[in-house]
């Protein structure tokens, strides 16, 4: 059916949740790291993994037996908006344990700062803040910095282009610490007490506007730390298979299919896995695109993969009859799949599981309770929008991967290109493209749009050059003329942004000439709609999806 192979994963069972995860089999280097609320926490992540090094992020209330049981080879202390001037709000116990573990400290940010304070330090507030871009001098010749630098000044000095983000400085170090790099405004702006591999950067190395970053957590987890790169798509596919099929002996899996990347990804590795015990499903919920589920069907086959198709669509539709409010939509798509499935479970005497292609942003995004300290940005219904009691458990093997993650392990996994390049489509489908109460013609003339939309990205050669792209329908008339005569139609969006992970993303600057085309089209070719707009707006603050 597939080709062979996987990235990592995680075990959760909680009643609901049964992740497929963790570190089987030959021990795998850890990298630990201490959310302590920062925006860019998710990046230190995937910075750590890109140099080959398994990351996890956990609170920085773990207690110090859990710390233990990780046994992380390394912890990294993420930024926060927290002060350590007076004290923490937070009761952050495990940062006092990391401490007493033996084994390398980088603390980034609030975390170096953390990391005086706890230390027998002092933290003070700056007369100067610095945000955005410094330079920092090397000093001390340590070993985190020895020999990276972006550019020599005049004296001789090795000079750091960095990113700051602070209004805390440290003001003394701790017994046994040196400093390592300064900067014009914090004179520690890195520290260091090298007997004890602890070390700590008040800018952040993990963003691309630190160009030595990258060369700097290499060092850490390297040199400092003893960490090898083992973090390949090769390792983390054996650790994926060994995981699922201890977890799910002998058992049936339902795998819920939408032809999107993520759940083709999710289905390879489950049936390197299980093989003949995994059944595909894939339920049109009447919320697709276009010709969707012909689509779907036809790639499938053509590549071998037994798919069940199961019409739905008048089920969720109904069922979302009257519903504006983009969470309550959720939670009813969510549900109405679980139903679905445990239909067709009912039918195969040894299905115990639902697997489903549930990605990192998704649980981020979902309220990042893994850590606690990030708010409720949106529910997906896969994630939150599940109900608490389900017949069948959960098995998500790409729960903690990253959207270029999975792309490279289906790569992997031997999955066609016309699979790994497809866009992302939202679980919910177009329940949450349709802003407000989802009806039938709205879903008509979002769907005209949207296809006119992405067949133009595709002859101008634009649409593998984007993340996402999509049509969004506003539920709001707007004047127009045609043939001399006046239209009160609607209104839709067009989107489309470019990013690697997801986690951020920023508009693409289409030329105007194919948005001239493509708005002339949907107005003549879409009775209804009278007007097309163009989003460009970046993520953060908005999100890549309107609901």
């Amino acid at each position: 059916m597939f080709a062979a192979s996987l990235d990592e994963v995680t075990v959760e069972a909680t009643g609901r949740h049964a992740v497929a995860a963790a570190r089987s089999g030959a021990r795998r280097h850890l990298a630990l790291i201490l959310d302590f609320g920062s925006q860019y926490t998710r990046l230190i992540a995937r910075r750590v993994r890109e140099v080959g090094v398994y990351s996890e992020i956990h609170p920085p209330t773990l207690d110090e037996r859990r710390i233990r049981e990780l046994a992380p080879d390394a912890v990294i202390l993420s930024g926060g908006p927290d002060t350590a001037t007076g004290g923490s709000p937070v009761s952050e116990t495990a940062s006092e344990a990391v401490f007493r573990l033996g084994v390398p400290v980088l603390g980034i940010c609030y975390g170096m700062q953390l990391m005086a304070a706890r230390l027998g330090g002092r933290v003070e507030a700056s007369q100067r803040r610095e945000f955005g871009p410094a330079q920092v001098r090397a000093r001390g010749h340590s070993h985190l910095l020895r020999g990276i630098q972006d550019i020599v000044n005049d004296r001789g000095h090795g000079l750091l282009d960095v990113w700051m983000s602070h209004g805390d400085r440290v003001a003394a170090l701790p017994d046994g610490f040196k400093t390592i790099c300064s900067s014009s405004d914090a004179p520690i702006a890195g520290m260091a007490n090298e007997t004890r591999r602890l070390y700590g950067l008040q800018f952040h190395p993990e963003v691309t506007h630190t160009p030595q970053g990258v060369a700097i957590l290499k060092r850490f987890l390297h040199e400092i730390a003893g960490c090898k790169a083992d973090w390949t798509p090769a390792g983390i596919e054996r650790e994926h298979v060994e995981r699922i099929r201890a977890l799910t002996g002998e058992d049936e899996i339902l795998l819920a299919l939408s032809g999107g990347v993520d759940s083709a990804v999710a289905a390879a590795l489950v049936h390197r896995a299980a093989g003949r015990r995994l059944h595909c499903i894939f339920v049109d919920n009447g919320l697709l695109r276009l010709h969707e589920a012909e689509q779907v069907m036809d790639v499938f086959a053509r590549h071998g993969v037994d798919v069940q198709q199961v019409d739905a669509s008048e089920r969720f539709l109904a069922a979302l009859r009257g519903v504006a409010d983009p969470e309550r939509k959720r939670r009813i798509v969510g549900r109405l799949f679980v139903e679905v499935f445990e239909e067709q479970a009912a039918g195969l005497p040894r299905a115990r599981w639902l697997a489903q292609g549930t990605i990192y942003p998704d649980v981020i995004e979902s309220a990042a309770a893994h850590t606690g300290k990030a708010a409720l940005i949106k529910s997906h219904h896969n994630v939150a929008g599940l109900p608490e009691r389900m017949k069948l458990r959960l098995l998500e093997p790409l729960r903690d991967l990253f959207k270029d993650e999975v792309r490279r392990l289906g790569e992997r996994l031997g999955l066609p290109r016309e699979l790994l390049g497809r866009h992302p489509f939202p679980g919910p489908g177009l329940a949450v493209r349709v802003l407000g109460e989802v009806r039938r013609e709205y879903l008509e003339l979002l769907r005209r749009a949207d296809a006119i939309y992405l067949e133009e990205l595709h002859r101008c050669d634009l649409y593998d050059r984007l993340a996402q792209a999509f049509a969004v329908f506003l539920p709001v008339r707007s004047v127009g003329v045609q043939g001399d005569r006046r239209r009160y139609e609607y209104v839709v969006a067009l989107r489309a942004v470019e990013t690697t992970d997801f986690m951020t993303a920023r508009p693409a600057r289409l030329p105007a000439d194919f948005l001239d085309v493509v708005s002339a089209r949907i107005v003549n070719e879409v009775s209804g709609i009278a007007r097309v707009v163009y989003d460009i707006s970046s993520k953060p603050p908005a999100t890549i999806e309107w609901e």
